[in-house]
């Protein structure tokens, strides 16, 4: 392989890395945004709150299935573990 293509192929190796990281913690943010959407009492959430918790809500709707999922299934342990903090159990 030449120089140059092994330099562009460092350079996407890098570009898919920082894509990857960058999907994963976006997939996090959706998953605690679901969690934290569906714990939410709409009794306690101050009126100021209630455009974005709508605006909130349908960007969760319009997400697909199986990418919920796959957020779900990324911030579960850190859930589960804070549950388990919450009723006194040791993590």
């Amino acid at each position: 392989m030449a120089r140059g293509q092994s330099n562009d192929v460092d350079m996407l190796r890098a570009e898919i890395e920082m894509l990857m990281n960058e999907r994963e913690s976006l997939l996090r943010t959706v998953g605690a945004s679901s969690v934290f959407f569906a714990n939410l009492s709409a009794d306690e959430l101050p009126e100021d709150a209630y455009d974005a918790a709508d605006i909130l809500a349908k960007c969760l709707d319009k997400l697909p299935e199986e990418l919920l999922r796959e957020a779900l299934m990324l911030v579960q342990p850190l859930v589960e573990r804070d549950l388990d903090k919450a009723s006194g159990k040791s993590a």
